[in-house]
């Protein structure tokens, strides 16, 4: 099992700590493989297995544990064993959210002291309602996501190039695909069955869809139009074209679900000169290129694939995202961590004058002095009279 060290390394910063920790994702990002080596390495640091209560909630040998009684009443048995005389255990609860009332059980654990807590769900909802009312303050949440560019290159254990870099665009990040065989059939049949996963337990069965083809049609729409502005109307109108009628409020309401399984990552529009965020024209992004590939067919528009892929490297880096409206003009992306702020745009090619006075023009009209970065495939680097820094989009993925 590879190491995605990022995420041991924040693990390890709140060992012990009085806090329930958090891992969220979408199914399969590699959530619970990072739980198993976090436990390998407290062992390897001289924690005794009889310390660690691990539940996983898609292994059979855990569907007896359904309610939050269930749950207590197993990890109580098991604290039995530890080393101990105060019991003191590191308990790990994987896919949580399929426990009921689990909230109820995991306070209890923390409250007394007893446990180091940490659990993974695939739910966003798991921190917007269960765990906000009865652990409010007492968790950290980290938000894992399928690898980026340069965990796709550790994974693979070569060095960059342009044709990795290619093959990171068609097959996403979904871990699982450095598990098979690399072949372009066999890739696109795991990361099927992976979103028919994802459909089934965290959206379908969850919030009770009865119209499974209506969920899906909407589903296609927005991964055909990834980094575009999205307007429920216009999914409206689309299915209108499909012979589907449907109201803008049900075509919100699974775009939530979708946001909730983590298919959908939704982005807001921040207005520069306003200084205000807006409460139209957002965009979404579909949480991988290899699932969106493996359920269209393909994404013609390589810009929008290029700025998907940037939004995510900017996400697990610790940013806070938004899109930029500087007048009439847009901003890909503006970056903000720990009170500091960058501005980015994305593109493919910077063709000719006219692209190139275009990608750079609404940088140059941001009044303010925080960096200011133009990401394109172009192999060429250096900075801007106006001070904006030009790099070659692989090399900023790799530049962690």
């Amino acid at each position: 099992m590879e190491k995605r060290m990022s995420y041991l390394v924040n693990l390890e910063k709140f060992k012990n700590a009085p806090l329930v920790k958090v891992l969220t994702g979408m199914r399969r990002a590699g959530k619970s493989t990072l739980l198993k080596l976090f436990c390998a390495r407290l062992m390897e640091n001289g924690i005794l297995p009889e310390d660690i209560i691990f539940i996983d909630m898609e292994n059979f040998d855990f569907s007896h544990i359904k309610t939050a009684k269930d749950l207590n009443n197993y990890v109580k048995e098991k604290q039995k064993g530890a080393s101990s005389e105060g019991g003191k255990c590191f308990l790990f609860i994987d896919e949580v959210q399929d426990i009921a009332e689990w909230e109820r059980a995991v306070a209890s654990f923390l409250n007394s002291g007893q446990f180091d807590v940490y659990i993974t769900g695939s739910n966003a909802n798991l921190l917007s309602s269960e765990l906000a009312t009865k652990l409010t303050g007492r968790y950290v949440e980290i938000p894992v996501y399928p690898l980026t560019y340069a965990e796709f290159v550790q994974f693979r254990g070569v060095a960059a190039s342009d044709e990795l870099f290619q093959e990171f665009l068609q097959w996403g990040g979904m871990p699982g695909i450095h598990h098979i065989e690399r072949d372009e059939n066999v890739v696109q049949q795991y990361l099927g069955a992976v979103l028919d996963s994802v459909f089934l337990k965290d959206v379908v069965q969850r919030f009770q869809i009865r119209d499974v083809d209506l969920l899906r049609r909407v589903f296609r729409f927005v991964v055909a139009n990834t980094g575009k502005t999205f307007s429920a109307n216009s999914v409206v109108n689309y299915l209108k074209k499909e012979k589907r009628t449907v109201s803008a409020e049900t075509i919100y309401n699974y775009i939530a679900h979708l946001q909730s399984a983590f298919l959908v990552h939704k982005v807001p529009r921040y207005d520069v000169k306003g200084k205000r965020h807006l409460e139209v024209s957002e965009k979404l992004y579909c949480a991988d290129l290899g699932i969106l590939r493996a359920f269209c067919g393909s994404l013609n528009d390589i810009g929008a694939a290029l700025e998907s892929v940037v939004y995510f490297e900017l996400k697990k880096r610790g940013y806070e995202v938004s899109v930029g409206k500087m007048g009439d003009a847009e901003i890909d992306f503006i970056a903000e961590r720990a009170g500091k702020r960058m501005y980015i745009q994305v593109c493919y090619l910077l063709a000719s004058e006219d692209v190139t006075k275009r990608e750079f023009a609404s940088l140059v009209a941001v009044p303010d002095h925080f960096p200011k970065v133009v990401l394109s495939m172009d192999k060429i680097w250096g900075t801007h009279p106006s001070g904006i820094e030009r790099l070659y989009l692989p090399d900023f993925l790799l530049n962690v």
